[in-house]
């Protein structure tokens, strides 16, 4: 009634999609949980390889009772199976015919077939009454057909038990009688032992005398009345005696007739007990060492009873074949024996069938080398980790679902179950609703990360000496984080270096110098400490403001792109302001910059290339970074081959026929691309950083006649430093009594 009402709503849903089973949609039904699928989805599931059985030759499972099925369903039929393709008819169930059901119940024991109309589930039980008999089949009573409930009586069975002499004395119940529980006493054949057991026990076979063999030797005397039976406890009789005139023919060892002995003189034998005439040649017999190439033999002359041990060794394999030892001649069960369990200490080194592993067993005989570890590898979700055996190639994608809703922080974007496991939260384009820090204007969308974006609102900080106010500055960046002592002694004031968060392109800045007004008298030295301006002495702070225009202008459509910024990108301004506006920020050229005019036209006009080094001064003294310092000491190793490696690029692009040659580092960390950034403007070399998080990677491209390699590493440059550092003081300590 549960899925009639449910198919009829179109409420009901399919497991595979878990979309809503339309009633004109195509179905199948299980006929183990009488679940519901859309038959395209049936298909796909089943041959897909999660739904192959465990075994991998019982067909495919249900995805909802894992009842293995044989055929994959190709067409659409009714519930009961007459009809192709049903046509929806409003008055009846969606997806049946509309006649008789006809199916056979469940119930093993009912012959009627089921007479309602076409419908899912199973059919109901069937509402017929028969007459049944009771257990023992001594009553009758009149049930409903299909009745699961077994009929007993009070009376006692009296059914014949297996021992075929005694009744049975339970009352009326189901099933076989239990086998008779009196106890008997049999005999060995041999006579020897007794054992009591079941009445109706089955019997190896009786002569008579006996009905079980103890296993022990019979022990009877043969008919001759000399010698005793060898044989193991056996039915009667016992054979002749093997040594009785009338059956010996041959000497011992089997090679010569009694009869031509008889002719050599040899008396003639007339009981059991005279001696075999021997032939004295060697016996010749084999014996039970030896291997499957050599047989070993009896050097012994003809004689009676067994042969002596052998004298001979042979050689026993490991099972791989590696390895031998040479040992005595043991019998056949013992050799076998050894050189099964024989085995050398030789591991092997192939690869498993994953590829990943070696087999690293000891005596390996193994041809195909599985892999029984765990894979143990992060799926696709990064949450869960691969439980199938190790394997090549790429894992399964997870499998692993959520029938949560997935909501962004606000909860204004849903992704509805089912969600699959790791799913990034949906992207959302409202304002972010999360608590700030400060109180000022939010720009930025919703987002998944627990920490919001810095605040990119402009206001007005004071410098560092608190002797002026600078405008246009970022909200997020504070004096401690922008600012940086470079002396203090003069004047008394605090100057400062504002590092740019902007790598600008061409003719733009790169670092900014910033001094209030009262430090303008000891601008010089810190104008030295920018790397690629030359500004006039003297020049007050409040003219460097045409620098921070540009800042301003770009803040907004920067600040969404301050992760790539920091990693060392490039970002070209020029288009977000007007020619005349560049015009009016740039400085007017001093003395010092007409005498650089005049050099570059000298060197123009005597052909000397600008890349050119002719009196070693780039090379001669190279400038490295506290920064880069700071940063090389916490990975001396790494930046010592990023410098080998760039010395090497630089050699050869410089000594070879090429003008460029380029080298590409893997996927790194933020830290490790600043260093090879910063490495590579000191050596003169282009480098650009490519793709995305979390496989960005750098690629620098040496040039040739403009990169050089420096006299001085970074790393000789630490060196020299912790050399000439004093020793720390020793400490002194209190002399006291003890």
């Amino acid at each position: 009634g549960s899925l009639i009402e449910q198919l009829t709503t179109e409420k009901y849903e399919c497991m595979v999609c878990c979309e809503v089973v339309r009633i004109v949609a195509p179905v199948w039904s299980c006929q183990n949980c009488y679940h519901v699928f859309h038959l395209n989805c049936i298909k796909k599931w089943a041959r897909s390889p999660a739904s192959q059985a465990e075994d991998g030759n019982s067909g495919w499972r249900c995805p909802a009772c894992q009842n293995a099925s044989v055929q994959v369903p190709k067409t659409y039929t009714c519930f009961c199976g007459k009809v192709h393709n049903p046509e929806w008819n409003r008055n009846e169930i969606p997806h049946s015919c509309g006649e008789l059901c006809g199916k056979k119940r469940q119930c093993l024991d009912c012959p009627h077939l089921c007479n309602i109309l076409c419908h899912p589930g199973p059919c109901p039980s069937c509402p017929a009454f028969v007459t049944k008999s009771c257990e023992c089949g001594q009553t009758s009573h009149s049930v409903r057909c299909g009745q699961s409930t077994k009929i007993r009586c009070s009376n006692v069975c009296g059914n014949t038990l297996n021992c075929g002499k005694h009744s049975c004395t339970q009352v009326c119940h189901a099933g076989k009688c239990s086998p008779c529980q009196l106890t008997v006493q049999q005999v060995c054949y041999c006579g020897s032992n007794f054992k009591e057991v079941l009445c109706g026990s089955k019997e190896e076979f009786s002569d008579g005398f006996g009905s079980f063999s103890c296993q022990n030797i019979c022990g009877k005397k043969l008919n001759c009345g000399r010698h005793n039976c060898k044989q193991v406890c056996h039915p009667q009789p016992c054979q002749l005696c093997p040594r009785l005139p009338q059956v010996v023919y041959r000497c011992p060892c089997g090679q010569t007739p009694l009869s031509k002995l008889l002719e050599l003189g040899c008396v003639e034998r007339k009981i059991c007990t005279d001696p075999i005439p021997s032939c004295g040649k060697t016996c010749g017999k084999p014996l039970s060492c030896g291997s499957y190439e050599f047989i070993h033999t009896c050097e012994s002359l003809c004689h009676e009873g067994d042969c002596r041990p052998c004298s001979h060794t042979s050689n026993i394999y490991c099972r791989c074949g590696f390895k031998k030892k040479v040992s005595t001649s043991w019998g056949l069960f013992l050799f076998l024996i050894a050189a099964i369990t024989f085995m050398c200490d030789k591991r092997c080194n192939k690869k498993r069938s994953c590829g990943r592993h070696k087999c690293n067993e000891v005596c390996c005989v193994d041809t195909e080398h599985k892999c029984s570890l765990v894979c143990g590898r992060k799926l696709n979700c990064g949450l869960h980790r691969c439980e199938e055996p190790c394997h090549r190639g790429s894992c399964q994608s997870c499998w692993q679902t959520s029938f949560d809703e997935l909501t962004c922080y606000c909860g204004e974007s849903v992704i509805y179950p089912p969600v699959p496991c790791g799913t990034q939260p949906p992207e959302c384009k409202k304002t972010c609703t999360r608590l700030h820090d400060c109180d000022h204007p939010v720009y930025h969308s919703c987002h998944s990360e627990e920490k919001c974006p810095p605040c990119t609102y402009l206001t007005q900080k004071w410098c560092m000496g608190k002797h002026e106010v600078s405008y246009g500055q970022l909200m997020f960046l504070n004096t401690k984080q922008f600012s940086r002592t470079l002396d203090s002694s003069i004047c008394g004031a605090v100057r400062y270096r504002l590092i740019c968060q902007v790598q600008i392109q061409a003719s733009t800045f790169i670092d900014d110098c910033g001094l209030c007004v009262s430090c303008c008298l000891s601008f010089q030295s810190c104008v030295k400490s920018a790397p690629l301006y030359t500004f006039t002495e003297g020049l007050c702070c409040h003219k460097l403001n045409l620098m921070f225009f540009f800042f301003r202008i770009a803040a907004i459509s920067i600040a969404t792109k301050l992760t790539d910024l920091q990693l060392g990108d490039s970002v070209e301004i020029s288009r977000l302001i007007t020619k005349k506006e560049m015009k009016q920020a740039r400085l007017q050229c001093d003395e010092e910059c007409l005498a650089l005019q005049r050099n570059r036209r000298l060197a123009e006009a005597l052909e000397i290339d600008d890349n050119s080094d002719p009196f070693n001064i780039r090379s001669s003294g190279p400038k490295y970074s506290d920064i880069l310092k700071e940063d090389a000491r916490k990975d001396l190793k790494f930046v010592s081959d990023i410098e080998k490696e760039m010395r090497m690029l630089v050699e050869a692009v410089n000594k070879g026929k090429h003008t460029k040659k380029s080298h590409c580092y893997p996927p790194m960390n933020r830290d490790h691309r600043r260093i090879i950034h910063e490495l590579a403007q000191v050596y003169g070399i282009e480098s650009v950083s490519y793709d995305n998080e979390p496989k960005r990677n750098v690629v620098i491209t040496a040039v040739k006649g403009k990169s050089i390699c420096p006299s001085n590493t970074l790393t000789s440059v630490l060196d020299k430093e912790m050399q000439s550092r004093p020793p720390p003081p020793i400490p002194h300590y209190k002399q006291t009594d003890k």
